[in-house]
């Protein structure tokens, strides 16, 4: 919202620059879309510099490059992690986030699921052969919104299953 409302730049620059479709930014431009979204200063985050936003603005065919990404400093400080605890409560949840991994990216191998979501192969085989034992109330969930794993870590497994 910040940059379509400060800036010069025209809306497949933003759209590339954020992931969205262009039509998109346009209606939140227009206020179809996303109303409730308030904007993020990415000069003021260190995401962009007034120098990119004011060279981009002056050639819509030249993309923003992102300076800094918040992601990539917290995974290099990340220090190696353990296998987690998952609460009681959350346990019920993974087989929907295992039946999610498996509906949006059915390349995806065994070993990546158990590692991010931390699992049994006995399990995942039992969702992806629809015989696991409460199969008719398990729905699609992300697993990120369940809490079950970051979006950094599903981020890195996503991108090792895009070829080369």
């Amino acid at each position: 919202m910040w940059l379509i409302e400060n800036t010069s730049l025209t809306f497949k620059q933003i759209a590339d620059f954020c992931g969205i479709h262009e039509f998109e930014i346009k209606g939140m431009a227009d206020g179809e879309v996303a109303q409730s979204i308030k904007g993020l200063n990415p000069i003021a985050n260190g995401q962009l510099t007034l120098e990119e936003i004011e060279r981009c603005s002056k050639d819509p065919n030249t993309n923003l490059q992102i300076s800094y990404s918040p992601a990539d400093e917290l995974m290099k400080n990340q220090k190696k992690q353990r296998a987690k605890y998952t609460p009681i409560a959350r346990r019920q949840d993974k087989p929907d986030a295992i039946y999610w991994l498996l509906s949006n990216y059915p390349n995806i191998q065994d070993h990546q699921i158990i590692k991010l979501i931390g699992t049994t192969k006995t399990t995942i085989d039992a969702i992806r052969t629809r015989s696991h034992w409460n199969m008719n109330s398990i729905r699609p969930r992300d697993p990120v919104l369940l809490g079950i794993c970051s979006q950094i870590d599903l981020n890195k497994i996503v991108e090792s299953l895009k070829p080369p």
